[in-house]
This record gives C-alpha cells, sequence and structure tokens, in this order.
C-alpha cells in the first residue's frame, strides 16, 4: 500500500461506466488535490467489454496506481424497498437471491446477486471496484425535494426507469421499469460471437453451475461497494438544487440551458412506452395493500436521455400530475457517488 506521501504524486482516475441496450458510455476524471485536472468521455456501441473500450480505459489510467472502476447497475431485476428491517423485506419482496443494502436506516435497495456476479465475470480484466444502484443515484439526486415533499420520482435511463415515491424522506414505493424486458433477456445470454468480438475468453464465460460461489459475494469483498457508501449522510453535503429557487425557476432554467436535444419522432414512441410504465406502476402503488398509498399530485423527473416534451404532456393530461423535469447528466452523478465513497 501506498504511503499517503506517494499517493499526493500521483493523479486519481475515476472510471464511471453507464450500460445502456445497446451501447456504453465510459466518463473518467482525473482528480488531484484540489480538484478535476482533466475529464474524458467517449461511446462505444456494445453492451460488454470491448477490445476498444479495454484499449480506451488503459490508456486514461496507466500513469497512475490510484483508479477506480464504477458501474451503474443496469440489472433487471433491482429495485428498493420501504424499509431496512429484515423481518419485513420478505413481505415486499423476497431477497434471497439478491445483494441488498440498508439506506440511511430508512429503505432497502437490492439487486441480483447473479447480475452482479455477471457484472463482475464481464469486467473482470478491469475489474469492479462499485456498483452503485439508480435509487442512490436519484436519491442524490433530488434529495432537496425528498426530504421535504410529498412526490414521485423517476430517473430516466435509456431503456429502462427508477421509479420512487416519497414523503418528507420516507420511501413508500420504488419500482424499477425496464422498457425492453423480453429484448434484453435474451441479450443477457452472452454467445460466442460476443465473446469474440469483445475481451472475453471461453474461460471467462458464465458457468451457471459456478453460480453457487454467488455465496462468496454476500460480503461484497470483490465488490466492495454495491452502493457501499460509507457514510451515506454525505451525500447532504452535495447541493444540486438552490434551496432558494423555487420548482419553476429550476425548471425554466434547465429547459434553457437544453443540455440534451429533445428526441425527434422515434423517440415518441418511446415515452409513450415509458408514460404506460410509469401508470401501471402508479396503480399499482395505489391498489396494493403492502404499500401505504398517498395521493400523488407532484412528480420530479430526472432526465439522462434527452425525452421529448410528449412524456410531460402525457403524464399531466392522462394522470393530472403536476410535472418538473431536470436534466441528468448520469455518469456525472455516478462518479460523484464514487467521491463521496472515497472521502
Amino acid at each position: 500500500m501506498f504511503s499517503k506521501f506517494y499517493e499526493g504524486l500521483y493523479l486519481k482516475a475515476l472510471v464511471n461506466i453507464v450500460i445502456g441496450p445497446s451501447k456504453t458510455l465510459v466518463y473518467i476524471e482525473m482528480l488531484n488535490k484540489e480538484g478535476i485536472v482533466h475529464s474524458y468521455e467517449e461511446e462505444f456501441d456494445t453492451k460488454y467489454l470491448s477490445t476498444e473500450m479495454h484499449a480506451y480505459i488503459q490508456s486514461n489510467i496507466k500513469e497512475t496506481p490510484y483508479f477506480y472502476i464504477s458501474i451503474l447497475d443496469n440489472s433487471t431485476s433491482q429495485g428498493a424497498l420501504p424499509t431496512c428491517s429484515k423481518h419485513r423485506t420478505g413481505y415486499f419482496y423476497d431477497l434471497s437471491a439478491s445483494e441488498y443494502k440498508c439506506y440511511n436506516d430508512k429503505w432497502t435497495y437490492y439487486t441480483s446477486k447473479i447480475d452482479v456476479y455477471e457484472m463482475e465475470k464481464v469486467y473482470k480484466k478491469i475489474g469492479v471496484d462499485f456498483i452503485f444502484s439508480p435509487f442512490l443515484i436519484l436519491a442524490n439526486f433530488f434529495k432537496d425535494k425528498i426530504n421535504t415533499h410529498l412526490a414521485m420520482f423517476i430517473l430516466i435511463e435509456e431503456g429502462a426507469l427508477s421509479l420512487s415515491i416519497f414523503e418528507n424522506s420516507e420511501l413508500l414505493f420504488a419500482e424499477y421499469l425496464d422498457l425492453q424486458v423480453e429484448v434484453l433477456s435474451d441479450d443477457l445470454v452472452i454467445d460466442g460471437n460476443d465473446i469474440e468480438d469483445g475481451m472475453l475468453d471461453e474461460e471467462d464465460s458464465i458457468d451457471l453451475d459456478d453460480i453457487d460461489s454467488i455465496d462468496g459475494i454476500n460480503d461484497l469483498d470483490e465488490l466492495d461497494s454495491f452502493g457501499d457508501i460509507a457514510d451515506l449522510d454525505s451525500i447532504d453535503e452535495i447541493d444540486e438544487f438552490d434551496d432558494t429557487k423555487d420548482v419553476e425557476e429550476e425548471l425554466a432554467e434547465s429547459e434553457d440551458t437544453q443540455e440534451f436535444p429533445t428526441q425527434e419522432s422515434s423517440g415518441l414512441n418511446e415515452d409513450y412506452q415509458r408514460f404506460s410504465l410509469i401508470q401501471d406502476s402508479v396503480n399499482h402503488f395505489y391498489q396494493s395493500e403492502k404499500f401505504e398509498s398517498e395521493f400523488i399530485e407532484n412528480v420530479y423527473v430526472g432526465d439522462g436521455v434527452g425525452v421529448s416534451g410528449d412524456l410531460k404532456k402525457y403524464l399531466e393530461e392522462e394522470m393530472f400530475l403536476n410535472v418538473y423535469i431536470r436534466h441528468v447528466n448520469l455518469a456525472a452523478e455516478l462518479c460523484d457517488m464514487t467521491k463521496m465513497e472515497l472521502s
């Protein structure tokens, strides 16, 4: 282990990976004690660790022994539960096949052990230090609203939504919604062509007989992080919104900046899919006896892809919701989570 003296001689590299249905974004920050020295971003047309992606990451971390690899969890079998009590989690969901963590002694987020195991296998040539739940990203990005409002909060990724309902920091309901569940279920099987085109050798492929070894992941020794934030209260130190502004001002500013181009007609069908999934999820919340239902009037949307205005229109006209949309850079938010973990 290098001493603090030697650590000060090198930059620290934070590699952040956001995997979509058909492409992967890699965002890298190089840091010194003062802050960000350089940042790099590249998109790859693959879901796996290709030769090009591996070379890109290696070229940016080769000058420092201090680098950390973080991935935004894209497991279809993930979610969040409105309790941290082990006696009550089973009432909402069977966690026997999941890795799970308690957030701030209030609620639990979880993901599939098998999917964690798969991510480790796919990225083992570079190693994975942290896998962060999108529900952590959502909680951080909207923390001031979650702490003071009864509302629905949605994080939009390419091909997926993380939906939650909070009342004054208490989670009432959450669900991970996938736009392409059937397609993804087929794509998750890695065939010989995928392995040949990427960085995986035959011995790296997943053998279901090895799944018993997942039990060894329970303590996340190899993946200390499935969102293992050392001090989750430190999230309060990052100010994503200015508390002196009302929601309308925030919305107006976010629309003026146009960080993302709005989707053309090809995105309209996806926005209707998103709306349908949101509507079904809210109906589940209202109708299920498992959840403490409250009437939802407001929804805060963290837009990570650049949705069209139709999603807002559907939610307002069909569900009579007040909709506030803010653009979110998912890779940068993922990087912020890594910084909090390392602080």
